[in-house]
């Protein structure tokens, strides 16, 4: 159906933010958020919270876990990650909106690559965390302050997270907690590089098995020491052959460290692994399976195995629910004049933690782009002012005729 006059006016402003929106970018892209500069992590929260807060939002923040020990050394040592919460309830509105979004990103703060430079055409630029997520942090608050702006009585909070990229540990409680009190959820990853809509998502889960030995030379004194390294690698294969791609389910085995020299026996060994699953149940026999392998192995005389393991990011589904506000976005769009394919991903994100909580959740309506997690990360400019449309309209829409499936 063709937009509305309300919804016209939304476009039109935000059409008209097209050099506000690429200022802003700049301005967050060159905050070095990645690795664990919470300096530039806190200062990209503050100028995203003091835009909210003028809105007329309240603001809480939340102190958060580290990740456990044995899948992040640094984590007894490392600054605890903070989430901020904005919310703007309003009771006129039908549907109560959470909108997602992290500042933190993979590029290390002393890397070169730690500015927006745009080409010379104007139509791309590249930078770290300009679409990853910055471009979708900067086309959601100037999609909200618009909704304000043409007098849209939308009712919102907005999560902003700083570990999104080491799984969410200190953010996942706030997550549920959030998504308890909304009614739909809205995640700013990036588009997939066609435009799409991103509707189901594996999890995942991450394990470690830890060998102790005893240590010897191996020249003069062989017989009394104890494989770590052995002890590890007995289990692999057996670990990697539960693995069935069609079945919904990969295991793998992604490093192997241990031993300090070819002439010492090794009394110490590790190995890490990650996996993939369609659904919550998968995910947990994997885990199962996974560690009685490991609990019943044959090891060396000498030598014990511990298992670690978590499951922090859960399958994210095609469910009903989620197609039917997929769907929403998708006329949205549309109408919008812009294509909004569906599809899936091996990827995982904070909207895996907002469904398994129970929130219909669409999690890829940030900016289009590519070259994630890489020194060639770009961003298509013109999605700034197309998306930040597309966000907005279906928050008016939700807003106005709330949302049931």
């Amino acid at each position: 159906m063709p937009l509305d006059a309300t919804e016209q006016r939304l476009a039109a402003a935000l059409a008209a933010r097209r050099d506000a929106l690429l200022a802003d970018l700049r301005t967050h892209v060159n905050l070095p958020t990645g690795g664990s500069h919470a300096p530039a992590m806190d200062e990209s929260v503050r100028l995203l919270t003091d835009r909210l807060t003028a809105l007329g939002a309240s603001t809480r923040s939340v102190v958060g876990p580290n990740p456990p020990s044995w899948l992040s050394p640094d984590a007894a040592t490392r600054a605890p990650r903070r989430v901020v919460v904005c919310s703007r309830p309003n009771t006129k509105a039908r549907c109560r909106v959470l909108v997602s979004g992290h500042v933190d990103t993979v590029h290390e703060p002393d890397s070169p690559f730690r500015s927006l430079a745009v080409a010379p055409d104007g139509k791309t630029a590249t930078g770290p965390g300009c679409v990853d997520m910055k471009g979708g942090l900067v086309i959601a608050v100037h999609a909200l302050e618009t909704l304000q702006e043409v007098g849209v009585d939308a009712s919102w909070s907005f999560v902003l997270s700083t570990d999104e990229e080491t799984g969410s540990f200190a953010a996942d409680a706030t997550l549920r907690e959030e998504a308890a009190k909304h009614d739909v959820g809205l995640a700013l990853e990036p588009a997939t590089p066609e435009g799409g809509l991103v509707v189901e998502r594996p999890g995942s889960g991450q394990f470690m098995i830890e060998a102790a030995g005893k240590a010897a030379h191996v020249g003069r004194d062989f017989k009394s020491g104890v494989n770590a390294i052995v002890a590890v690698a007995r289990t692999v294969a057996p670990i990697q052959s539960l693995a069935k791609p069609d079945e919904g389910l990969i295991v793998n085995v992604g490093v192997i460290e241990g031993g300090t020299a070819t002439n010492v026996v090794p009394d110490h060994a590790r190995a890490y692994g990650n996996i993939r699953c369609t659904t919550p149940e998968i995910g947990r026999r994997a885990m199962a399976e996974i560690e009685a392998i490991v609990s019943g192995g044959t090891v060396p005389p000498g030598a014990s195995l511990t298992f670690s393991s978590t499951l922090n990011r859960p399958a994210k589904p095609a469910t009903p629910k989620v197609m039917a506000l997929a769907g929403l976005a998708k006329a949205a769009a549309e109408d919008l004049g812009q294509s909004l394919p569906f599809s899936k991903t091996g990827g995982v994100c904070e909207g895996n933690n907002l469904q398994d909580a129970g929130l219909p959740t669409i999690d890829t309506l940030g900016v289009r782009g590519g070259g994630l997690h890489t020194p060639q990360e770009w961003i298509e400019l013109a999605s700034l002012v197309e998306r930040s449309q597309l966000l907005a309209i279906l928050i008016a829409r939700l807003s106005r005729n709330g949302f049931s499936a």
